[in-house]
């Protein structure tokens, strides 16, 4: 049994917000079950409040995230950050919130798609070149497809940083798909066992190549500015056709088409505000 004084520690210690209510209920069950009697965590949107609102005391020491992503946010949400970060891809802002809310010697991992890494729209890039900047991304944890089937079927990886000083150069490690498996799922799910090979790794750092790709590689940060901030390195060289149910293909079909459809949405916001400018200045 734990005493009321580490109770009271941990509580204090653990902080939280959820939008949805299913999810709230499963973090504050979560909590209570691991002896936490007044769990810190609130029903509500991260996305509402202006970024540049936030000070010192509204920061964290260590934030760990798997944020929404292929979904997309109304302006009145994106009208909450500056305007080179403002998007309406639900990932990218979020992304934006952590680097405010991260204190000085702060870290953090995050979880994100593949798209913010090869995203080349403005936006993602002025992200990145403020993560870059103003943050140390030590590390990049490339994840097999299918990590958090069936619930999504986007690729995803995992982001490693600090507020410390600028980043001089990341590590990138492919956690490739274990012996045995096409791919996982609910019956046949990622177990912590399988994460074992970037533990070893992680402590004892080498570049490993494998049939003529680089399984995990060093990439200074000359490199990457001059590849225009593109963190899509270490992938995957060889994708096996995969044949999905029918309903986990319309699933998959629909995550990609919210995720166009939020770049779409994106660019659109732009073309209208280019035209609005030009109407006005034709008006006067």
């Amino acid at each position: 049994m734990h005493t009321p004084a580490e109770r009271a520690q941990w509580a204090n210690s653990i902080h939280g917000i959820e939008k949805k209510q299913f999810p709230y209920m499963l973090a504050i069950t979560n909590l209570l079950l691991h002896d936490i009697d007044e769990p810190n965590i609130l029903h509500d949107n991260s996305l509402m409040k202006a970024v540049l609102d936030y000070t010192e005391k509204d920061c964290f020491d260590k934030i760990l995230m798997n944020p929404p992503y292929g979904g997309s946010e109304k302006p009145s949400i994106q009208s909450h950050f500056p305007d080179d970060l403002a998007d309406s891809e639900t990932a990218d802002l979020f992304m934006s919130v952590i680097m405010y809310r991260l204190k000085k010697e702060g870290r953090a991992a995050v979880v994100l798609p593949d798209g913010f890494l090869f995203g080349t729209d403005n936006t993602k890039t002025n992200i990145k070149k403020k993560l870059l900047s103003e943050f140390d991304l030590h590390t990049i944890i490339r994840l097999p497809g299918s990590v958090f089937s069936p619930y999504t079927s986007i690729t995803t990886n995992l982001l490693f940083f600090n507020r410390t000083h600028p980043t001089k150069g990341i590590w990138f490690y492919r956690l490739d798909m274990p012996e045995g498996y096409k791919h996982f799922s609910k019956t046949k799910p990622m177990k912590p066992e399988h994460f074992q090979p970037v533990r070893e790794w992680w402590d004892n750092r080498q570049e490993i190549e494998e049939e003529g790709s680089p399984k995990a590689k060093y990439y200074a940060i000359e490199e990457i500015i001059k590849g225009g901030c593109n963190l899509d390195l270490c992938g995957f060289p060889h994708e096996e056709e995969e044949i999905l149910e029918p309903l986990e293909l319309i699933g998959k079909y629909q995550e990609k088409r919210a995720s166009l459809n939020a770049e779409i949405d994106h660019v659109l916001e732009k073309i209208k505000g280019i035209l609005d400018k030009k109407q006005k200045t034709q008006g006067i």
